[in-house]
């Protein structure tokens, strides 16, 4: 087995490659010479106040670098992917901080035994050196029921604590206050992930194997297997699965929630869900803490402390009184702190109501008038036409795109036969001309119902019951050919729909100077003018729409978007011959 591909240049430069990368572009960063130390780069704001270091193995981005800032921590320590950080990188950052003036410094550590013995080591060096230290470990994971004497991991909820200790050192607090108030919120915070897939440290093999289709519950984020493997569920079932397993009191590593309380939720995906995945299990989280009678204060949704690439993710929730929320809520300058809102998640209303919206063209009633029976029989015409070439148009459009462009077509005219079986045809023409365009928007769909809807409905302002000769015509035609192309992007030559409609329209624009006794000769040398033009698709190079996508080569047969306009004038044509 190959390991898996990474965009990255080498295994050994990607852990300091990525240090630059977030330092670069962050103006609130600076990196530590020597070491894989980054730091705020406004140190000399630390005077008097109490600085906070965290840090731990590589590959938990935006963890731990992106919480560097005001209101959050003062620096972080890397060590390479999945690797706890030297002692004595950790022992640089510390004297670092101690030197900008701070009064003292807070680690911040997840419960990992090299975090705990290299934080641990480093400490204890500083303290010989003067410094002020105390410690915070982090150790919050709901996964085992009976944990080892190792004790529960540190996972997301690591991100909670950087937060809250650094509003309060960023209000001058003390550093034994800020420990108390660390430590009383860890009580309250608990975390699980689940993933459907592993991960792989840069340059090896991946940390375990877990078949498609399987999901692996209460893992590690460093790839260490979980408590339970079970088949993937659906979003709702996989959540309520994980609050059942993080809230039963009968584990050791419960967090007890009862009805009544506040909860700070956060969805943080390891890695490779998409967003789209996140948000739907977001969406399962509130409403399954909701439907417990939990009142949930905030939610973060994102990459907050992921695990490589792993299809996965964790919820992390922290019961929150008044004071925890004030602290979660200050203004932290740290680049991946989500900007979130300071408003209740539960109990707010979050549904806005639609704008009124004139009733749909095709639903009013319209009286008739002199030219309804023609246009009847035109739009009778049209649909028969349309309904005989479904298979026709079908097979054109498999050569050229998704083979349906025949039932599109057929779908428009059964929704206009039926409107005709229960609607009058109004006697002016833009109101038959709207009613058509929403019937086909609705009705048609896809970019082919856009078009036609377009084209109608910059067409209707041009013809009304009072202006319905020739020209008023040949102008709405006009009108409905440019709306298409200007939205359409296409022009003629594109091998598209408008390889008929132009040469078409071009010729009905003669109308306008056309004597009465020679219109007839016009329309029939327009419908002429698109056929030839719908024909001439066959030779050109598809520039627009779906089958420009398709090698040129494969492409001999008409555009089947021509074809219907040339046959569906056409039927008009024969519907007014056949009035004379």
């Amino acid at each position: 087995m190959e390991p898996q591909k990474k965009l990255i240049n080498s295994v050994d430069s990607c852990v300091d490659e990525a240090l630059c990368g977030l330092v670069r572009a962050s103006g609130g960063l600076s990196l530590l010479k020597g070491h894989r130390v980054v730091l705020r780069s406004d140190l000399n704001n630390l005077r008097g106040k109490v600085a906070l270091l965290s840090g731990g193995g590589s590959g938990h981005e935006p963890a731990h670098g992106g919480y560097i800032g005001a209101g959050m921590l003062s620096a972080t320590v890397a060590g390479g992917v999945f690797a706890s950080p030297p002692p004595a990188s950790i022992l640089a950052a510390i004297l670092c901080l101690h030197n900008a003036g701070a009064s003292g410094v807070l680690l911040i550590v997840t419960n990992y035994t090299g975090d705990r013995l290299n934080f641990g080591l480093a400490a204890e060096q500083a303290r010989n050196h003067g410094v002020t230290v105390e410690m915070v470990i982090v150790a919050e994971d709901c996964a085992f029921e009976r944990p080892s004497k190792a004790g529960r991991r540190g996972l997301c909820g690591t991100v909670f604590i950087p937060k809250l200790a650094g509003a309060l050192a960023e209000e001058g607090c003390s550093l034994d206050k800020i420990v108390s108030t660390a430590t009383e919120a860890l009580k309250g915070i608990g975390t699980l992930g689940v993933s459907l897939s592993p991960c792989s440290v840069p340059g090896c093999l991946p940390s375990f194997d877990l078949p498609p289709g399987d999901m692996e519950l209460g893992l590690g984020i460093h790839g260490e297997p979980g408590i339970k493997r079970s088949k993937v569920a659906s979003a709702d079932e996989v959540v309520k699965t994980m609050i059942d397993h993080m809230t039963n009191p009968d584990s050791q590593s419960h967090l007890p929630l009862k009805p009544g309380d506040s909860v700070v939720l956060c969805v943080n995906n390891l890695g490779a869900l998409s967003c789209l995945e996140i948000a739907v299990v977001t969406r399962a989280a509130i409403i399954c803490l909701e439907s417990r009678g939990v009142m949930v204060a905030r939610v973060m949704s994102g990459s907050f402390m992921t695990s490589l690439e792993m299809a996965g993710m964790s919820l992390t929730m922290m019961k929150a009184n008044q004071e925890i929320l004030k602290l979660f809520d200050a203004k932290t300058s740290a680049p991946a702190w989500p900007n979130l809102s300071c408003v209740s998640v539960s109990g707010r209303s979050y549904i806005t109501d639609a704008p009124a919206m004139s009733t749909r063209p095709q639903d009013n009633t319209h009286p008739e008038g002199p030219l309804s029976p023609v246009m009847h029989k035109a739009l009778e015409m049209v649909c028969s036409t349309l309904l005989e070439k479904q298979e026709e148009l079908n097979a054109l459009d498999r050569a050229a795109g998704d083979g349906d462009c025949g039932n599109t077509h057929a779908q428009a005219a059964r929704a206009i036969q039926e409107w005709l079986q229960h609607h009058v045809v109004p006697g002016c023409p833009g109101q038959l001309l709207s009613v058509l365009a929403g019937l086909v928007e609705e009705k048609m769909g896809g970019s082919s119902g856009a078009m036609y809807s377009l084209f109608l409905t910059a067409a209707a302002g041009h013809v009304t019951e009072g202006r319905s000769n020739a020209a008023a015509w040949a102008s709405a035609m006009h009108a409905g050919t440019q709306a298409v192309r200007r939205y359409g992007g296409a022009d003629p030559g594109d091998r598209t729909m408008l390889d008929a409609l132009c040469p078409a329209v071009d010729e009905l624009m003669k109308l306008t100077t056309a004597p009465l006794s020679g219109q007839m000769t016009v329309l029939q040398a327009a419908v002429q003018k698109a056929a030839v033009g719908a024909e001439s698709t066959r030779n050109l190079t598809a520039r627009a729409g779906r089958a420009s996508y398709i090698a040129a080569e494969r492409l001999t047969q008409p555009d089947p978007g021509a074809v219907a306009v040339a046959a569906i004038l056409r039927a008009v044509l024969e519907a007014l011959e056949g009035k004379k």
